[in-house]
């Protein structure tokens, strides 16, 4: 059982990546956290996509400064799906920067803004690690309303019609 749960997160988390990246690319300022208040997402310079099965399992990994991701983008029209991308996230006068695995939905390499540190006697010793988790905090929240808005829309009838609008993004030539 565990395996066959862990395809299904893994197939789940392709699908979430990949319409991350199709979203990102059509609408990067059109998302919202929990609140209603918005936010912009944007795919940095280092995607990985995959497809086939066992020993056919191909895979195209792609990063460069100011890179098209044009080897990437093929992959996706040829069925790979998005198995690990670097995700930006701003919001406000904050940005993140994480990468994001669809195996297991994890997180690494996650950048929180940078937080001065005015030292003086009274200050709270805890004070800067209590503002870098408030960072994390605000940072997974992002990434729990994304995939939460996700999965409303691949829960609903009109999943059929964003897959559509994915594939006509996927083999568009720029």
């Amino acid at each position: 059982m565990s395996q066959l749960s862990d395809s299904f997160d893994d197939i789940l988390g392709k699908e979430f990546l990949t319409w991350l990246w199709y979203q990102s690319d059509v609408a990067p300022s059109g998302f919202t956290d929990e609140n209603g208040a918005p936010f912009v997402l944007t795919m940095e310079q280092r995607i990985v996509v995959q497809g086939g099965e066992g020993d056919a399992r191909e895979t195209a990994a792609v990063s460069g400064n100011l890179s098209p991701l044009r080897e990437a983008r093929f992959g996706l029209g040829t069925g790979k799906k998005v198995t690990r991308a670097l995700l930006r996230l701003e919001k406000e006068e904050m940005a993140f920067q994480v990468t994001l695995k669809s195996e297991d939905f994890s997180f690494s390499s996650l950048k929180t803004p940078k937080i001065e540190r005015e030292s003086s006697a009274d200050d709270d010793p805890d004070a800067f690690f209590l503002e870098k988790i408030y960072l994390m905090e605000v940072c997974t929240a992002l990434l729990d309303s994304l995939y939460a808005r996700f999965l409303k829309l691949r829960l609903s009838p009109a999943w059929q019609q964003e897959v559509l609008d994915m594939r006509q993004w996927m083999t568009r030539t720029e």
